[in-house]
């Protein structure tokens, strides 16, 4: 288990990462706005097989073309770098 992010650490990662993430008490947040619902679903889609293969899934918000995406490490009870790892490959789909 990756250990917790230092709040020195989670601004570094934060100020890494692309706009409109940010942190949210112990979670990652970022809202995407799509076209319509399609275009939502399909963001929702091509985030499965990364998000299994990192063994790290996030909590997810659909409301027709809008998705919120939140992470956090559950078992670690809070950020961790595993989240902001996950949130950059979000970023580039």
């Amino acid at each position: 288990m990756n250990p917790l992010l230092t709040s020195a650490d989670l601004a570094t990662q934060v100020a890494q990462l692309p706009p409109g993430w940010q942190v949210d008490g112990k979670t990652l947040r970022c809202r995407r706005v799509f076209g319509d619902f399609l275009e939502a679903i399909a963001f929702v889609n091509a985030l499965v097989e990364p998000a299994e293969t990192a063994g790290h899934h996030p909590d997810l918000t659909i409301s027709y073309n809008q998705v919120t995406v939140v992470l956090t490490t559950h078992d670690a009870g809070g950020l961790t770098q595993n989240d902001f790892d996950l949130a950059q490959i979000i970023s580039n789909l």
